[in-house]
C-alpha cells in the first residue's frame, strides 16, 4: 500500500463503497419552478420533499405556505430542525419569532401552534422532522398525524395526478 503521506490530496477515494452504502440525493434546484413538484398538504400549504429516510423514520423538506393565520398545533416526540429560507414565522407558545435566516431547533416533547403572521405573502421553510408529527388540539387530544409514511403516500397520489408518475418520489426514498 502507498505511503498516505505521499497521495495527491485531489486523488478520489480509492477503495470501494460499503455495499449497503445508499444513492447520495442531489438537487440542484430545491426550490422549483416547476409547481408540480410541490406537493399539496392543506388549502394554500405545500412541501417539497428532499429525502424521505423510511429505515430512520425522518423527513427533509420545504415547507411552503402563502396564506398568514395558523397552520397546525402538533407535537414531536423526537427533534425538529428548521432554517427560514423566506418569509417569517412563530409559535403562539413563545415570544421569538423566526425570520430569514433563522435557524430553530425543537426539542423533543414540546407541543406547538405554527402561526404565519399577517402581510407574509410566502414563507419557506427547511425542516428536518424525526419520527412522527402528532397534531392535537388545545388541550393535548390527538387529532391526527404525519410519519415519513404518510409524507410517501401524499407524493405518490399527486405525482400521479400532475402527470409525473407516482414512482416520482422514489428518487427522495432512502
Amino acid at each position: 500500500m502507498p505511503n498516505q503521506h505521499d497521495a495527491d490530496p485531489r486523488m478520489p477515494y480509492q477503495l470501494p463503497m460499503p455495499r449497503e452504502a445508499q444513492a447520495e440525493i442531489v438537487i440542484p434546484h430545491a426550490i422549483p419552478e416547476d409547481e408540480r413538484l410541490w406537493v399539496p398538504q392543506a388549502e394554500n400549504v405545500w412541501f417539497r420533499p428532499l429525502c424521505l429516510n423510511t429505515a430512520q423514520g425522518y423527513w427533509m423538506n420545504l415547507l411552503r405556505v402563502r396564506k398568514s393565520g395558523v397552520l397546525s398545533r402538533h407535537r414531536h416526540p423526537q427533534p425538529v430542525h428548521g432554517f427560514v429560507l423566506k418569509g417569517r414565522w412563530h409559535y403562539l407558545e413563545h415570544d421569538w419569532e423566526a425570520t430569514e435566516g433563522s435557524y430553530v431547533f425543537e426539542p423533543p416533547g414540546e407541543t406547538h401552534t405554527l402561526v404565519v403572521p399577517e402581510g407574509v405573502e410566502e414563507m419557506i421553510t427547511f425542516f428536518q422532522v424525526n419520527g412522527v408529527m402528532v397534531y392535537t388540539d388545545p388541550w393535548g387530544a390527538v387529532t391526527g398525524y404525519e410519519d415519513v409514511f404518510t409524507k410517501i403516500d401524499l407524493c405518490r397520489k399527486h405525482y400521479r395526478e400532475a402527470g409525473l408518475g407516482e414512482s416520482f418520489v422514489d428518487q427522495f426514498i432512502r
